[in-house]
């Protein structure tokens, strides 16, 4: 059973904005904090940002702050990532994912990771 469906994305413009939506209706809302991690061809996977299980508070990478926000709604199992203004160097494959219980609110690495999104693409044009 699909644990993480992602949706969103496609080709924007330098300057434009994108919303990033990760549906978790089979985890249980509040115990898994959240994350949004991305991979640029020929670049390793990397963690964007991440939210704790009850939303409280969130974290991000220096090269997104002023820029992304993540976000969840408990009560409809979905994370979003808001994107604005987007660069030309977010240009990557985005992956939503369920983090382990317990593991480090920040950073957050691929290994600790429980469930992920099938990613999305995201690209910016100059």
């Amino acid at each position: 059973q699909v644990q993480v469906v992602q949706s969103g994305g496609g080709l924007v413009e330098a300057g434009g904005s994108l919303r990033l939506s990760c549906s978790f209706p089979v985890l249980r809302a509040g115990v898994f904090p959240m994350g949004w991690f991305r991979q640029a061809p020929g670049k390793e996977r990397e963690g964007v940002t991440s939210i704790t299980a009850n939303g409280d508070y969130t974290y991000r990478a220096d090269s997104v702050k002023g820029r992304f926000a993540i976000s969840r709604d408990n009560a409809k199992s979905t994370l979003y990532l808001q994107m604005n203004p987007l660069k030309p160097e977010d240009t990557a494959r985005y992956y939503c994912a369920a983090l382990k219980p317990g593991s480090a609110d920040w950073p957050i690495w691929t290994v600790d990771v429980k469930f992920w999104g099938q990613g999305t693409q995201v690209t910016v044009s100059s």
